[in-house]
């Protein structure tokens, strides 16, 4: 194949990010992406793209099935040596989660091109699955499997130790929105001054991630935390985002996500904790609303998951709420034993 995949950004006057790879499909799809989907969703779509076709060197019409399993090996290769591999789930080469993304970016262009009728292409080489054992199995294996592991959270010391090394309000402000808020690090960054209402101690998530907005409420103590930030620190500036950069040639500029981490990361080494990241916060914000009772509805509207079953994962984390849910079982079945001779009432085995 003569064509390269090569990923070139580009922003205009106004603000608008468009991405490309060299390939006039290719680039036709990424344009109907970017049309529906965040900036975040275009760029990612497009860096897998560019890793696929870049293993896989073929004309997009003449890709088959044989071509996603090789590159399905290609990526599950060790990395780094056969003998480095993750705690997480004993592999050396790229995770499950990054490739199943990747198949599921390449999955999506074959289906944008299936749906045009100037292109040669009538199937999806991607399969959803491996077929059943027996013939007309509706239900066979999936392509790859995903180690199901819980996110860490962090206890009451390593939250006040994080607290106590932080430089500025504005970074204590940042840290609350996503500890007592489940902001996401997105979230944080795309706050604007009219989306705050102390007084009814709720913020709009005018950004939310695929583009859904919500309205969710915060504790006391963000807000104290931006009053303070916005009195001593915040420069004038001329535009409403909350959080800008506080010193150098890029004072009262928009805070990036890249500024965020790097604050972030600070504060992890100035802690003394082995990790800590800006997901980190939001689990352990969502898992303590959880274990202080929170309905599990009430836990996926603050979250802004689109599915509960992504909210489920706060039942394992809630350690103190599975605990009371075996004792109040086994008090149930001690109950039960204590009282050989009582006789099972109606409905009962």
């Amino acid at each position: 194949m003569v064509w390269q995949p090569r990923l070139v950004r580009r922003v205009d006057a106004a603000g608008q990010l468009s991405v490309s790879l060299g390939h006039a499909l290719l680039d036709d799809y990424l344009a109907f992406v970017a049309s529906r989907g965040r900036p975040n969703t275009l760029l990612a779509t497009a860096y897998d793209l560019k890793v696929f076709f870049t293993v896989v060197r073929k004309e997009p019409a003449a890709v088959v099935t044989a071509d996603i399993f090789a590159f399905i090996t290609a990526q599950r290769a060790p990395r780094r040596g056969v003998k480095v591999v993750r705690l997480e789930d004993g592999e050396a080469g790229l995770s499950a989660r990054t490739i199943k993304r990747r198949l599921a970016s390449v999955s999506g262009l074959f289906g944008y091109l299936m749906t045009r009728d100037d292109v040669a292409v009538d199937r999806n080489p991607v399969p959803s699955g491996l077929a059943g054992r027996r013939q007309g199995a509706t239900r066979g294996a999936p392509l790859l499997r995903t180690p199901r592991t819980l996110p860490r959270v962090l206890g009451p010391d390593e939250v006040d130790a994080v607290l106590r090394v932080l430089n500025t309000d504005r970074d204590r402000a940042m840290v609350l929105a996503m500890l007592l808020g489940g902001l996401r690090r997105c979230e944080v960054l795309a706050l604007r001054l009219p989306d705050l209402s102390p007084g009814e101690r709720r913020v709009f998530i005018a950004e939310g991630k695929g583009g859904h907005q919500r309205l969710v409420p915060v504790s006391a103590q963000f807000f104290a935390a931006v009053g303070e930030y916005l009195d001593r620190e915040r420069p004038a500036v001329d535009h409403d985002r909350l959080f800008v950069v506080l010193r150098g040639p890029t004072r009262g500029r928009p805070l990036t996500a890249a500024g965020l981490d790097e604050i972030v990361h600070g504060a992890r080494w100035r802690a003394g904790l082995p990790k800590l990241t800006c997901h980190q916060l939001r689990h352990t914000c969502l898992t303590r609303l959880r274990e202080a009772g929170m309905a599990l509805e009430a836990v996926q509207a603050q979250a802004g998951h689109r599915s509960i079953e992504s909210t489920r994962v706060y039942l394992h984390l809630a350690n103190a709420w599975l605990v009371q849910q075996y004792l109040d079982a086994a008090a149930a079945i001690d109950a039960d034993l204590a009282e050989p001779g009582r006789q099972a009432g109606p409905g009962e085995p």
